[in-house]
């Protein structure tokens, strides 16, 4: 029987580590975008932005290592509904924009691009899962 940890890695968890580990860069190369992203309410904005990049680099690579993906798919799915909130925020900045120059094409493919994004969390969510043993 194959479990999480000696499954064949899927293209499902190949594509989501390659996510994991660009946007996890991206957290460090350029954080501004990130740091928007987050809550208002939340401190210490860019120290969040850094230690959710170094999350999802650690999953990522957990996810591609037979002996970790369990525990990181676990993990990566937690990761995902926690930063889901900052989605959200991301989707309401880009209205506010959007309201102020509603013929602004760019802000209209922008908002359409983070409305579209939010519904991908799920099948992320679910690869995750998969990858750690908790769903098929």
């Amino acid at each position: 029987m194959k479990t999480a940890t000696n499954a064949p890695l899927g293209k499902d968890v190949i594509g989501l580590a390659g996510l994991f580990l660009t946007s996890g860069t991206m957290h460090f190369v350029k954080p501004e975008p990130f740091e928007a992203m987050v809550p208002k309410q939340l401190p210490s904005r860019r120290a969040l932005v850094y230690a959710s990049g170094v999350a999802e680099l650690a999953c990522a690579v957990g996810l591609l290592v037979p002996r970790t993906r369990r525990v990181a798919g676990i993990v990566s799915a937690v990761l995902l509904v926690a930063v889901f909130p900052a989605n959200v925020t991301m989707t309401s900045t880009a209205k506010r924009r959007l309201d102020r120059d509603p013929d602004d094409h760019r802000r209209q493919g922008y908002l359409a691009a983070t409305v579209v994004r939010l519904p991908l969390q799920w099948p992320m969510i679910r690869t995750a899962l998969r990858a750690g043993g908790v769903m098929r």
